[in-house]
């Protein structure tokens, strides 16, 4: 792991579990003080951090971290739950034999990272995930779902979700990609419409708990219980 690589791990997890709240500036000179390192690190660090969506560049500023609220998640979900469903009802008769080989290969991918139960592996899952529901889109063949969804759809929303899955959360929405799989397998399009449904309304529950006071905790020692006994 590189010194930027660090840093990045650093701050995100800091945002994640709330030491840098939403609105607040991650400076690097507190963090060069902090973790010993030059600016050089620091920079590219923060850089990725802001292609990724964590944090905002604001000029003459710095790097503020992005505030999401809780009505703000609760309508990315709510809209979700409207228009995913659909796109796989669309995918289910328009799929292509090549476009269900990427979705198998996406669903053996995130089930190998999931072997490796670390925080890297969490966020490598959630770009798979990212591209497994990138795919359906392009299957679905709809312009008009698509740009909805390129709107609505927030990456760092996705990503904090994953953050927050108990072991048994996340091997459910692992489940769930496969089963999806298997519904575009049989063009059954109210079956997959039926599990995504599931899919998104599992990863609102495990994003909306961690906005209740003391659950954060909770959530991690249950984590670190289920790593230690499987």
């Amino acid at each position: 792991m590189t010194a930027a690589d660090r840093v990045y791990y650093i701050i995100k997890q800091r945002i994640l579990n709330g030491g840098y709240a939403a609105g607040s500036y991650v400076r690097e000179t507190a963090i060069g003080e902090e973790l010993d390192y030059s600016r050089t690190p620091i920079r590219e660090a923060l850089r990725r951090l802001v292609s990724d969506g964590w944090v905002e560049a604001i000029p003459h500023h710095g790097a503020r971290v992005v505030g999401w609220t809780q009505h703000d998640v609760e309508e990315v979900f709510e809209l979700r739950v409207l228009l995913e469903p659909q796109v796989v009802r669309r995918a289910a008769k328009r799929i292509r034999e090549a476009q269900l080989n990427l979705l198998t290969s996406f669903a053996d991918q995130m089930e190998m990272l999931c072997e490796q139960e670390d925080e890297c592996a969490i966020d490598k899952i959630a770009v798979v995930n990212n591209q497994f529901h990138a795919e359906l889109v392009t299957a679905a063949d709809s312009p008009r779902l698509q740009r909805l969804l390129e709107t609505i759809v927030q990456v760092p929303v996705s990503r904090r979700s994953f953050h927050h899955y108990t072991r048994d959360e996340l091997l459910r929405s692992m489940q769930h990609h496969r089963e999806i799989v298997r519904a575009l397998q049989s063009q059954d399009g109210e079956w997959a419409a039926a599990i995504m449904r599931a899919h998104i309304l599992a990863a609102r529950a495990a994003q909306m708990r961690q906005k209740q006071p003391g659950n954060t905790a909770q959530v991690e020692q249950q984590r670190k219980s289920e790593l230690s006994t499987s």
